[in-house]
C-alpha cells in the first residue's frame, strides 16, 4: 500500500517540498515542488501541520537508571563520585521485573521525543539479570522500536581496583559466552533490521584488557559493533595514566580497538592528535550534551572530530545523569553547548539534525535510517507547531531546535505509525507511570 505524507509544513529533506511516498516500509519516492505522486497513492496523510525529520536515533542510553533519576544520593556530584553513590543502591535492587519496566519506560519516552531507533550500553549485571538482553529485545519489539542490543560488561569490581561493587560483575568467560549467545539469537545483519547487537566492555576503569581484547575478536569475527566509554572525564585520563602508563586513546590502540566498528561515548579529553588519530581511523563518537553538563564533564569537539574523519552523533546517555530519556531536547541541547563552544555561525541547527540522524545511523552502522530520501527505511518524526513557545517562529525547522521541541505528534518506523495524536500506540501511559514509579521506589527505600 502507497502512502502519500503529503504537503508537510516542512520537511528536512531536498527535493520533499510536497512530501513522501512510503510503501513495504521504505521511502519510495519524494514529490518536489509543483509535482504530484508519480503513482496514485492508496493512501494520503495530510501533513499540513507538520514538520518531518528523519526518525532520531539515539546512540548511548542506561535504561536501567529511569529508576534513580534525581536521587538524593547523587545529584551535584561528577562522574567518579557519583558513580560510587549509585553502584551500591544499583548492585541491591536493579533486578529483572524493575529492569523491565525501566527499559520499557526508557523506549517509550524516546519513542515520544521523535527516536525511532535507540542503543543501549547495558552493563550491569547482579545475580539474576543475566537475561537482561533478552528483555530489551522483548521490550523493543513491544514498543516498536529498532534497538542495537549493546552487550556490556564489566570484570573490574572493587577488589580488583575497579570502581563497581564485586556483586555487579561477571568473570570473561561468562561474559564471552553470553556475548556468543546473544549474538546468535538477536544479531540481524540485513538491511531493515528491527535488532543488531554490540559488544560493550563498560570503561577503562571498569574492565580488563583482555576483555577488551576479547571482545574485539569476538566483534570481528561476528561482524558487530564495538562500544565503549572513553575519555569522559580528566579522572579517566587520571585513572589510565596510573594503571596502564598511557592516555585513555592509547589504551584503546593497544587494545585493537581503533577501527571503524568502534564509537565512543562522550570522547571529550582528547588532545588534537587523538583526534586526528580517532578520525584516520574512522572511529566513531557519541555526543552526550546534556548529561556532560549535569556531571559537568566537559565540551565533546565535535567539530575537529568530524573534520578529522570521526562520524559524530548523539546520545541522551543515562537517565540518572540527564535525567530524561528525550532525543529531541538532546538536540536543542547539542546546539547550544556547541554554539558556546565554538561560535553561533558556524554550528547550526542543521548539525544537530546531522548529528541525531545521519551521525548517529553511521555509528550504529547504519546506512538505511537517519536520512529522507528514496530506498530509505521509512522512520520518520511528525512535529507540530501549535503550542505557545512556537507562535511566531518564522522557520519551522529552526523552530524545532530553537523553540525547544519536546513531543512528537506522530512517529513511523518501518512504514507503521507507531506514535498518533502524541500518544504510543498499544502503551498506556498512565499505567506505565504508575507501575515503574512503584518499581522506583525500592531505590528511594535504598537511602
Amino acid at each position: 500500500m502507497r502512502l502519500w505524507i503529503k504537503d508537510p509544513l516542512a520537511v528536512l529533506a531536498t527535493g520533499a517540498e510536497r512530501g513522501v511516498v512510503v510503501a513495504d516500509g521504505r521511502i519510495v519516492e519524494l514529490v518536489g515542488k509543483g509535482q504530484t505522486v508519480s503513482v496514485k497513492a492508496d493512501h494520503i496523510f495530510d501533513a499540513s501541520r507538520h514538520v518531518v525529520i528523519p526518525g532520531l536515533v539515539n546512540t548511548h542510553h542506561h535504561f536501567f537508571q529511569t529508576l534513580t533519576r534525581a536521587h538524593p544520593a547523587a545529584i551535584n556530584k561528577e562522574l567518579f563520585p557519583w558513580l560510587k553513590a549509585l553502584y551500591p543502591i544499583w548492585a541491591r535492587n536493579v533486578k529483572p521485573e524493575a529492569f523491565r519496566q525501566a527499559t520499557r519506560l526508557a523506549l517509550t519516552e524516546l519513542l515520544m521525543s521523535g527516536c525511532t531507533c535507540a542503543s543501549d550500553h547495558h552493563y550491569l549485571y547482579p545475580a539474576g539479570l543475566e537475561d537482561a538482553m533478552d528483555i530489551q529485545a522483548e521490550e523493543a519489539e513491544r514498543v516498536g522500536v529498532r534497538m542495537t542490543l549493546t552487550r556490556g560488561s564489566m570484570n573490574l569490581s572493587e577488589k580488583d581496583g575497579g570502581l563497581p561493587p564485586d556483586t555487579v560483575v561477571q568473570d570473561e568467560d561468562t561474559i564471552l559466552a553470553d556475548c556468543e549467545r546473544v549474538i546468535a539469537r538477536f544479531h540481524d545483519r540485513r538491511e531493515g533490521a528491527m535488532l543488531k547487537v554490540a559488544l560493550a566492555p563498560c570503561a577503562p576503569f571498569t574492565v580488563t584488557k583482555r576483555l577488551m581484547v576479547d571482545s574485539a575478536g569476538l566483534a570481528e569475527r561476528h561482524d558487530c559493533r564495538l562500544h565503549t566509554h572513553l575519555g569522559e572525564t580528566r579522572d579517566e585520563n587520571e585513572y589510565c595514566l596510573e594503571h596502564f602508563g598511557c592516555r585513555p586513546v592509547d589504551y584503546l590502540e593497544e587494545c585493537g580497538w581503533l577501527t571503524d566498528r568502534v564509537w565512543l561515548a562522550h570522547g571529550i579529553h582528547f588532545n588534537d592528535d587523538e583526534v586526528r588519530r580517532l578520525g584516520r581511523h574512522k572511529v566513531g563518537v557519541c555526543h552526550c550534551p546534556t548529561s556532560n553538563m549535569v556531571l559537568a564533564s566537559g565540551q565533546c569537539r565535535t567539530k575537529e572530530l568530524e573534520a578529522a574523519g570521526s562520524p559524530v552523533g548523539l546520545g541522551v546517555d543515562g537517565s540518572a545523569s540527564n535525567d530524561n530519556s528525550n532525543l529531541i531536547e538532546g538536540v536543542r541541547h547539542a546546539l547550544m553547548i556547541n554554539r558556546l563552544t565554538y561560535d553561533a555561525a558556524s554550528v547550526t541547527h542543521f548539525d544537530a539534525f546531522r548529528w541525531a540522524t545521519e551521525g548517529s545511523a553511521r555509528l550504529l552502522g547504519r546506512d538505511d535510517i537517519g536520512t529522507i530520501a528514496v530506498g530509505k527505511q521509512a522512520d520518520l518524526a511528525f512535529y507540530t507547531l501549535d503550542e505557545l513557545r512556537f507562535s511566531g517562529a518564522g522557520d519551522p525547522l529552526a523552530a524545532l531546535v530553537l523553540c525547544g521541541a519536546h513531543t512528537a505528534d506522530r512517529v513511523m518506523v518501518k512504514g507503521e505509525w507507531r506514535v498518533e495524536h502524541g500518544h504510543p500506540v498499544g502503551i498506556d501511559v498512565a499505567k506505565l507511570r504508575a507501575e515503574h514509579g512503584a518499581a522506583a521506589k525500592a531505590f528511594l527505600a535504598a537511602l
